[in-house]
């Protein structure tokens, strides 16, 4: 299965998210055999990552999104594990602070862009300021309206600068989202991420979903675009995730890069003469 080409929004198109069922899993039989695809595929997402790091020529920022519980934590989790810790970070943007308000929406966003050679994640990002600032009317609609497109350059002029983008919006059902709310209040290792708030949001789904098909229908370039997981299915949300992540990591074309030192002096200078008391 091409994940790209089948979860890809085309970047154009006017998305409807009630078109897309939320629990599709393409033909992965089952939940075993797509847990042994994600161990296949991270172990090729590994050394590609390792290269990144030591050519220091490219760089990946990888974008989620989602309604609250559809798993972006999981995609860490389960995911980005392939990583070393060395060449990955994870960056989240919640409520801004007072200097951050005092600029322009994208400022602190900037700052927590990966530098060559490094991949960075937005667990939550910059789309905030086109969800929940338009959800709860914290900025007029002739602000938040503008926002596509200064995010569509923003995003146009990371691209050209060498960092390659891919962004995940993670499509849960409502019914879905409840019941892991559910599942969260019974399980006490995992109650601390449940709050009331998860559950006053959930009164606004309507207005969410409409917030997110205009994101994903203005916001899906040819050098930044969105794909949509289906996320009901943990598992092939995460082998969804792995494999796209992959692809963009191949589509860099990386290079080992050359040693910085002449290797056969450091042997004879060094390794001979040690090996040799």
């Amino acid at each position: 299965m091409d994940f790209g080409e089948k979860l890809m929004i085309k970047p154009g198109s006017s998305v409807k998210l009630a078109d897309i069922d939320p629990s599709f899993h393409g033909d992965i039989r089952n939940k075993a055999a797509g847990k042994d695809a994600l161990a296949e595929v991270l172990d090729e997402i590994t050394p590609l990552q390792e290269k990144l790091y030591a050519e220091k020529k490219h760089a990946l920022l990888i974008v989620l999104q989602g309604i609250d519980a559809a798993g972006k934590d999981g995609v860490c989790w389960h995911v980005i594990r392939a990583m070393n810790p060395q060449g990955t970070y994870v960056a989240s943007f919640k409520q801004p602070t007072e200097i951050e308000k005092a600029h322009d929406f994208l400022w602190r966003v900037h700052q927590r862009t990966p530098a060559m050679g490094q991949v960075g994640v937005f667990n939550r990002s910059h789309y905030e300021d086109v969800l929940v600032a338009r959800v709860h009317n914290l900025v007029p609609e002739h602000d938040w309206s503008k926002r596509y497109r200064q995010i569509n350059h923003f995003e146009e002029f990371l691209s050209e600068n060498g960092v390659s983008i891919v962004k995940f919006f993670l499509y849960i059902s409502r019914d879905e989202q409840l019941d892991r709310f559910e599942k969260r209040l019974e399980d006490k290792e995992r109650q601390w991420k449940i709050s009331g708030s998860d559950y006053s949001e959930r009164e606004r789904w309507d207005e969410y979903i409409a917030a997110y098909e205009d994101m994903l229908s203005k916001c899906s370039t040819e050098y930044a675009p969105w794909y949509v997981l289906p996320a009901n299915r943990k598992w092939f949300r995460n082998l969804a995730a792995a494999n796209i992540i992959h692809q963009a990591l191949v589509d860099m074309r990386i290079e080992t890069p050359e040693p910085s030192v002449d290797l056969h002096e450091i042997y004879r200078k060094y390794h001979h003469a040690i090996r040799n008391g």
